[in-house]
């Protein structure tokens, strides 16, 4: 399964996953139908599913005109997303799985963005490495706003993503990375590994270098939304524990 980033909007990327063997493709989030057209024109391939993360615009606004060239495809999303995506015919919920190029990825339920919000993880193979794709719940040096979720049920659900395997790449779905770790910077100054990562990030996108895909040991190392239970964090937010700590440092993000 080869994995496409297809950079869309202002700073979306669509993921398109291609199984070179039978010609055949995925998409997860299409924003816009446009460059996945493009390269699927290129690789002469057919679409067959659709696999959203969760409802907002810029991550189905692609759908309807992707079904009106490949009517046959299936569109999955998230159980609690019913009705709010373009398409939806099949209504995922945590602990189902998919299946795209004979490899079967685990669904997780991870509410806090959005309330239906769903990422789906490929385990490694003795041939391939795994591959989260995780929407707007986790991202490089960050993570997404709480519009529909609660501080708990996003700790919750970063939590299983942080449980990952450190070698699981992480194609989320925005290029928000450099500004993350500015803002990272700001809560947790004395981690010199974040401190080296934000030097190399800032030289990727001055020469407009993707950050993504990111690894799951990176963002535990770097990632101050994976990090509320680290005492130098809750001490600089003046948590009292981990949801607090979490809930504070949020709300940082939220202003800077």
């Amino acid at each position: 399964m080869d994995v496409y980033r297809l950079p869309a909007l202002s700073d979306n990327y669509i993921f398109l996953l291609h199984d070179p063997e039978q010609n055949q493709a995925a998409v997860v989030d299409p924003a816009e139908a446009d460059p996945v057209l493009a390269k699927l024109s290129e690789l002469g391939a057919e679409l067959i599913a659709i696999f959203n993360t969760h409802h907002h615009a810029d991550h189905v606004g692609g759908n309807r005109e992707l079904r009106k060239h490949f009517p046959n495809l299936t569109v999955y999303g998230g159980a609690e997303d019913r009705d709010r995506i373009p398409g939806q015919e099949v209504f995922l919920k945590e602990g189902d799985r998919v299946e795209f190029g004979g490899r079967k990825a685990d669904v997780f339920f991870v509410p806090g963005h959005t309330r239906g919000h769903i990422a789906y993880y490929f385990p490694a193979t003795d041939k391939e490495g795994g591959e989260l794709f995780c929407g707007d719940t986790l991202f490089a040096g960050g993570c997404g706003r709480l519009f529909e979720g609660t501080p708990s049920q996003m700790v919750s659900s970063l939590s299983k993503l942080r449980s990952l395997p450190d070698d699981t790449r992480i194609w989320c779905a925005h290029e928000y990375t450099l500004n993350n770790l500015k803002f990272a910077l700001t809560v947790d100054g004395d981690n010199i590994n974040l401190r080296d990562r934000l030097e190399k990030v800032t030289i990727a996108r001055s020469q407009n270098q993707p950050t993504i895909p990111s690894l799951i040991g990176v963002e535990k190392a770097t990632n101050p939304f994976l990090r509320w239970d680290e005492p130098a964090l809750q001490l600089a937010v003046q948590g009292k524990d981990d949801i607090q700590t979490f809930a504070r440092i949020r709300g940082m993000k939220d202003q800077f």
